[in-house]
């Protein structure tokens, strides 16, 4: 392999000939030899970077002309442009672990932005710390690229899954109008419910969630870029805060502004908490619906059978013939993975010290994680088993017949004790309601068949 001659405070250092990065990102990627080498910083923290090193550069193309000159600016965007598209990726080879600031993965950004801008330009026009990093520290830029990471992943790729998984839910609901089956509670027998209602307890959950979502991803809207190193906004120019905020706005169709509090900005992370938790609400009620629908589609014969869902593949390298519900299986695993990502960004955000908190990366690392996963377990899901789920009727209405909580349709003609007098016998005698009801005295047969009708008890 190749290399050139990078230099940084620290001295010179050998960096590989093809690629983009400097001294400084070098440094990094030898000393934190840390993890299995696919745990590099996300790809949406790359993008953000991307958008908000433009959007700084546009700031102080208008606020210091005299550093930042039409020249500049013109290979500084194009240069952030190919970031943003994704084409520089492997010029990003850091690790998650690495400084708590993200220090490195800020100068990763000046380093590739700075250089390919000196190629763009056929000359050495910008230096990375003075131009690319110009009126910005990695205190502000790594906790304003953790935003708009996150917003862009739930806005753009979370809820339009969740949408997707809605409409089809709400598909089966007018497919499944009047089908009237067992409800169950405690996992135990209850009174009846129509499929759709119990396909509808689905889509509202997932309708929820997306609320939540948006309210929690609007708390993320507010960035920490122009409070510099602590806060105070040190070295950047009277009004670039609301003027970058403004940029990156109009470069992401999303409404950021300047945070209100840079203090609050940069040392705390509990907007990025309150944010996971909606993701994590989302988890929890796709391991519900996911565990439901693999309790009803349980058997084929053994089980309760009351749907059927898409056979996608073989579900044992033993058994001819088994299909397992592998969808919902893998719903379940993403659920617990986000539920453990939490428990990550809970600690990480906790452990802020004075003006900054030093668990950045983690924290991105796994928020972006439950993002990617879920949004595409849900997509998943919708494809390849709720788009083929089908109500097996028969089934359903045996079980429906079969069930003594219908006897709850006869307490306002016999009162709760006598009719929980008829279920146990029922139920012992392995009889039906009706005989035991009638056997008991409590109802003649005729009275019985007027006021005993489970279809009408939903």
């Amino acid at each position: 392999m190749e290399y050139r001659i990078e230099h940084d405070s620290m001295g010179e250092i050998k960096v590989p000939a093809n690629k983009l990065w400097g001294a400084q990102t070098e440094r990094s990627f030898e000393n934190f030899r840390i993890g299995t080498g696919i745990e590099t910083m996300p790809r949406e923290i790359t993008h953000a970077f991307g958008i908000l090193k433009k959007a700084a550069a546009l700031a102080n193309a208008s606020l210091r002309p005299d550093k930042m000159t039409d020249e500049k600016l013109e290979a500084v965007c194009k240069a952030c442009d190919e970031v943003i598209s994704g084409s520089l990726n492997e010029h990003f080879p850091l690790v998650v672990w690495q400084t708590g600031s993200g220090t490195q993965s800020n100068m990763n950004a000046n380093e590739v932005i700075a250089n390919r801008a000196n190629s763009i330009a056929g000359k050495k026009l910008c230096h990375p710390n003075d131009d690319i990093n110009m009126s910005q520290s990695s205190n502000d830029t790594f906790p304003t690229a953790m935003n708009i990471s996150a917003v862009l992943a739930v806005e753009e790729k979370l809820i339009p899954a969740i949408e997707a998984l809605v409409s089809t839910f709400k598909k089966l609901e007018i497919e499944n109008e009047g089908v009237v089956k067992s409800g169950r509670t405690h996992l135990q027998d209850a009174v009846p419910i129509s499929f759709s209602q119990e396909i509808s307890g689905w889509r509202a959950s997932l309708e929820k969630d997306a609320e939540l979502l948006k309210q929690a991803a609007s708390s993320l809207y507010p960035l920490a870029l122009g409070g510099t190193a602590v806060g105070t906004g040190l070295n950047a120019p009277k009004g670039f805060d609301v003027l970058v905020a403004e940029n990156v706005a109009k470069l992401t169709g999303k409404p950021f502004i300047s945070a209100e509090n840079k203090f609050h900005a940069l040392s705390s992370k509990g907007e990025f908490v309150f944010a996971h938790g909606a993701v994590k609400a989302t988890a929890c009620d796709m391991m519900k619906i996911a565990n439901d629908v693999r309790w009803l589609a349980s058997g084929p014969r053994c089980g309760l059978g009351e749907i059927s869902i898409p056979a996608n593949e073989p579900g044992s390298s033993i058994m001819p013939g088994k299909v397992n519900p592998t969808q919902c299986e893998a719903v379940t695993m993403v659920a617990v993975q986000v539920m453990g990502n939490d428990a990550a960004i809970t600690v990480a955000a906790s452990q802020g010290n004075f003006e900054l908190n030093v668990f950045m990366p983690v924290a991105a690392y796994n928020f972006l994680q439950s993002v990617r996963l879920l949004a595409d377990a849900i997509a998943s899901f919708n494809k390849n088993c709720a788009c083929g789920i089908k109500a097996e009727r028969e089934k359903m209405h045996s079980n429906l017949h079969n069930s003594l909580m219908l006897v709850t349709a006869l307490n306002p003609y016999i009162g709760y004790e006598n009719a929980a007098k008829t279920a146990k016998k029922a139920y012992n005698e392995n009889i039906s309601l009706k005989e035991a009801c009638v056997s008991l005295g409590f109802l003649s047969e005729e009275k019985f068949d007027e006021v005993f009708h489970p279809e009408q008890m939903v």
